[in-house]
């Protein structure tokens, strides 16, 4: 009974209004821009993760929203300059705070075509490196959950965030259940994406992690295909070397460009 009882509080969290549900003024991304000449991709939300009071991992002195944040202005930068057509829009441009719920709505407010994430890596034990990408869905792995607990713990910084995700607990298995019942109707082109950032940080000559699932809070509430980005092991010390520095930095954000560029030529393409 009580197993019962806490799938029921679980669907009932993720299909309450302000949680899996579109605001009212939110229109699906695929439908807005399904138009008689095909689908195009118009704006693109670039989320830098962490921020402000919540600094993300950190090692060696190396703090995960700075490395976030830099990655990001640089790939809105490559997009704005080579996509004069494509609208850029930040969650956060600056060291600020952003709740995760905030961050899903700044991509539905704006009706968003695609939401990229940026984050940064870390392992008690200093060995791990390389790069991973995340959509949405139900870890087959410790190691996922992990991932997935470390970053949604952000929501224990937040006012009210019993209220504003009524009760999730970031830190328990069975708030993630749910996510095993939904499916979302942007895997498809979420896994492209992420497949294809994933051959671009090859190419870069970054160790590929491939490309996972797991139950990310700011995925879920995203009406748009949405991926996670985890650029390396701030932990490992070579990785920190490479992820702090002005030119890994740079790197980075051109390799997630070529990528998001490839992934728009060929939806475009279908039209």
């Amino acid at each position: 009974m009580k197993r019962i009882l806490c799938v029921f509080v679980l669907i009932t969290f993720f299909t309450s209004p302000g949680n899996a549900t579109p605001p009212a003024d939110t229109v699906d991304a695929e439908t807005r821009n399904e138009t008689t000449s095909g689908y195009t991709i118009n704006t693109v939300v670039l989320d830098a993760g962490h921020g402000g009071k919540d600094p993300g991992t950190q090692w060696g002195g190396v703090r995960e929203k700075d490395v976030a944040l830099s990655i990001v202005l640089k790939l809105g930068k490559k997009i704005r300059e080579n996509m004069p057509g494509v609208k850029v829009i930040y969650t956060r441009d600056d060291d600020t705070f952003v709740e995760l719920y905030e961050r899903a709505r700044i991509a539905n407010r704006n009706k968003a075509d695609l939401l990229i994430c940026v984050h940064v890596n870390a392992n008690p034990d200093t060995r791990p490196y390389g790069i991973e990408t995340y959509t949405l869905g139900l870890h087959k792995s410790q190691t996922n959950f992990e991932v997935a607990k470390r970053e949604n713990q952000a929501i224990l910084l937040e006012e009210n965030y019993k209220e504003n995700y009524e009760n999730f607990d970031p830190n328990s298995t069975e708030s993630y259940i749910i996510f095993s019942l939904y499916q979302s109707q942007y895997m498809e082109r979420s896994v492209s994406l992420a497949a294809k950032l994933q051959q671009e940080f090859v190419k870069l000559g970054r160790r590929n992690r491939g490309v996972k699932q797991a139950g990310f809070i700011l995925l879920h509430q995203a009406t748009m295909p949405a991926v996670y980005i985890e650029t390396g092991f701030v932990s490992n010390p070579d990785e920190r070397r490479f992820l702090s520095s002005q030119e890994g930095q740079e790197k980075l954000a051109a390799s997630i460009y070529n990528a998001f560029k490839s992934y728009k030529v060929n939806l475009e393409s279908l039209n």
